[in-house]
């Protein structure tokens, strides 16, 4: 069992940044990858970024080359930089980790309100 817990979401203007943060209650190592995905409203929970244990990134297309996802194993914490957001960033953010054995099990933080608008 693992406990995910967001922060960082907020107000931001267009062309703003953001950084959430995404805090694990134990150790990260033994999960197969941890990630963000995002839900706007009236829309379907899509995935924006994903890490896994040994680094390996992936991005969504909308989001390439203007948010970064790294982890800091010694916080068991994932991060996601977001810069140059859009007004249609604006979603609620959450957490994900999952591991794949002995079949695949997610879990999920409680998520956080980003909203982009001027």
């Amino acid at each position: 069992q693992v406990q995910l817990v967001e922060s960082g979401g907020g107000l931001v203007q267009p062309g703003g940044s953001l950084r959430l943060s995404c805090a694990a209650s134990r150790s990260i190592f033994s999960l197969t990858a941890m990630g963000w995905y995002r839900q706007a409203p009236g829309k379907q929970r899509e995935v924006v970024a994903m890490i896994t244990g040994s680094g390996s990134t992936a991005y969504a297309d909308a989001v390439k080359g203007r948010f970064t996802i790294s982890r800091d194993n010694a916080k068991n914490t994932v991060y996601v930089q977001m810069n140059s957001l859009k007004p249609e960033d604006t979603a609620v953010y959450y957490c994900n980790a999952y591991v794949s054995s002995p079949y695949r099990t997610d879990y999920w933080g409680q998520g956080t309100q980003v909203t982009v608008s001027s």
